[in-house]
C-alpha cells in the first residue's frame, strides 16, 4: 500500500496545468515534420501533447491550437521528451490577440466538472 506524503506538495511551476479531459488538439509543426496531436495538459506557459514521435530537446515548434475559442498560434521548445508517450512543450511566443482565447480556453478548461473533481481531490492528498 502506499502512503501519501504529508505536508504541503511544492511544484517548480510558475502557472498551474490544467487537464484536457474532453480533448484539445494541436496541429504542429517540428524539424520539418507535420503532426497532429491530442494535448494531455495546459497551462499559460506550456503544454504536454501526446505522440509517439519523439523530437529532441531545444527544437522548436509552431502550434495551432484546434479549439472553439478560435485561432491560437504559439512558438514553442521541446523541453521534456517522454518516450512512447509525448513531448512537453515550452511556450516562447504567442501573439497579443491570441493571449485572451488562450485565457479562455484555460477558463474553460478548469470549469469542467472532471477538472474540479482532480483539484479536490489532489486538495485531499496534499492535505
Amino acid at each position: 500500500m502506499k502512503t501519501v506524503p504529508q505536508g504541503p506538495c511544492f511544484s517548480r511551476r510558475l502557472s498551474s496545468r490544467v487537464g484536457t479531459p474532453q480533448g484539445v488538439w494541436v496541429y504542429w509543426r517540428c524539424n520539418g515534420h507535420d503532426d497532429l496531436s491530442s494535448v494531455s495538459d495546459i497551462s499559460l506557459r506550456g503544454l504536454f501533447i501526446e505522440t509517439s514521435d519523439p523530437r529532441p530537446l531545444g527544437a522548436t515548434a509552431k502550434i495551432d491550437f484546434l479549439v472553439q475559442e478560435g485561432q491560437i498560434r504559439a512558438e514553442a521548445i521541446v523541453r521534456h521528451v517522454k518516450p512512447g508517450t509525448g513531448l512537453g512543450l515550452k511556450l516562447t511566443a504567442l501573439a497579443e490577440p491570441d493571449r485572451p482565447r488562450l485565457a479562455a480556453l484555460m477558463t474553460r478548461l478548469c470549469r469542467l466538472p472532471q477538472f474540479r473533481s482532480h483539484l479536490y481531490l489532489e486538495n485531499r492528498l496534499s492535505a
